[in-house]
């Protein structure tokens, strides 16, 4: 199959381009580079040192004995994106090119609006794209388990039967997202049902869990195939902060009780899980939700795993509570459906205390780079609008 990449430069682009080509696919897509300008525009810096596109390019083809189809430019320029798909003509387009950070969404006004309209027009732009270009292919877009939020039932894969006043219907699951930029990622949702419906396009909606890890078994040794790690407090999600916090003797920074509850999956499970969606593509005019992820955990009990296995290290860990920055319920019911991908034959693949060792030993030598960065390892970004040092409730 011919795959087409949007934010083949990210922390999932760049490990899914890899996991494609080991199996015979040809890879081609775009970037902007913008993460890298993000995690800039936060102080920080990726705790993995990674290379530039054009290192990424000679290693790909070192690696996998093919070309990497690379082009430079943004999705909200409709006419590079157009002329990109219709050059490459893919049998799968895979969306993974979008601002991918609640926190980040919050800042301002400015980043609230930025991260609408990147993502929405964006992505917007991309199914536009792939009417007039290549509108046979299935489009694998990457959509998020915040889209849910966290209602008092279960959480089905996109779609429940409702009875209501003797009738009965299939309809999508409500939404109740938390944050502006979940919210833009609801609104893809939609357009792209939108777009099956009314074009016949074809789309398989990933609402993807927390993804954490440092390697797929395609990278080898090679540093120049290995992933950004990302851990301030708008990119680095909750375990690559445990982590990289953790290698520095920094508190590990349990926002509230810590008895939140999301589904994570480790980085190496979220190729395979792509990959079977890519490789399984639905019928012209389908609009299909598969929910992804390998577990759900509180943040507490991972907070714990880390603390533990560190130690194992010989590091020793502070755990502290924080006042929660964000406005999310502290404790809540939580049990999302996983079937679908199951069905198509996903099994998950290692431990999560095993993932969190290898992420340890990969993250070790880097420790002075993380500790360069230890500045911004405090929360400040809250969502009612004020940016203030979060305090400290409680430490053991």
């Amino acid at each position: 199959m011919r795959v087409f990449i949007a934010g083949i430069d990210g922390y999932l682009g760049w490990p899914l381009a890899q996991h494609l080509a080991a199996r015979g696919h040809t890879v081609g897509g775009v970037d902007a580079f913008l993460r890298r300008e993000w995690v800039a525009e936060m102080g920080s810096h990726s705790a993995i040192p990674i290379c530039d596109i054009d290192e990424r390019q000679h290693a790909f083809r070192e690696h996998f004995g093919t070309e990497l189809h690379f082009r430079q430019g943004d999705l909200l320029d409709y006419d590079f994106l157009r002329t990109s798909l219709q050059d490459f003509q893919p049998d799968a387009v895979v969306h993974l090119g979008e601002m991918p950070s609640a926190a980040y969404s919050m800042i301002d006004a400015a980043h609230a609006a930025f991260t609408q309209q990147n993502n929405v027009i964006g992505s917007l732009n991309l199914l536009w794209a792939m009417k007039e270009a290549c509108p046979d292919a299935h489009l694998v877009k990457l959509g998020t388990m915040g889209e849910y939020g966290t209602p008092n039932v279960d959480i089905p894969e996109g779609f429940f039967e409702v009875d209501f006043r003797g009738r009965k219907d299939s309809l999508p699951f409500p939404r109740q997202a938390g944050s502006f930029y979940h919210w833009s990622k609801v609104h893809d949702s939609n357009n792209t049902m939108f777009a099956c419906k009314i074009w016949g396009l074809r789309s398989t909606d990933i609402m993807q869990g927390v993804v954490f890890g440092t390697q797929i078994d395609t990278m080898e040794d090679d540093p120049r195939l290995r992933s950004r790690l990302d851990f301030d407090q708008c990119f680095g999600t909750v375990i690559h902060r445990f982590c990289c916090q953790a290698l520095i003797g920094h508190p590990l920074t349990i926002y509230g009780a810590g008895q939140q509850t999301r589904g994570f999956l480790p980085l190496r499970d979220s190729m395979a899980c792509m990959t079977i969606a890519i490789e399984s593509p639905p019928a012209a005019g389908e609009y299909r939700v598969f929910n992804q992820f390998e577990s759900c955990y509180r943040v507490d009990e991972l907070a714990a795993m880390v603390q533990a296995e560190a130690e194992n290290l010989g590091l020793q860990v502070c755990l502290k509570h924080y006042g929660n920055p964000r406005t999310e319920a502290e404790k809540h019911y939580y049990n999302p459906d996983r079937n679908h991908l199951v069905a198509l034959g996903y099994e998950p693949t290692t431990n999560i205390r095993d993932e969190i060792r290898i992420m340890l030993s990969d993250l070790l030598p880097h420790r002075a780079r993380i500790q360069e960065k230890a500045d911004i390892l405090l929360p400040d970004i809250r969502w009612d609008g004020t940016k203030a040092r979060t305090s400290v409730i409680e430490s053991y």
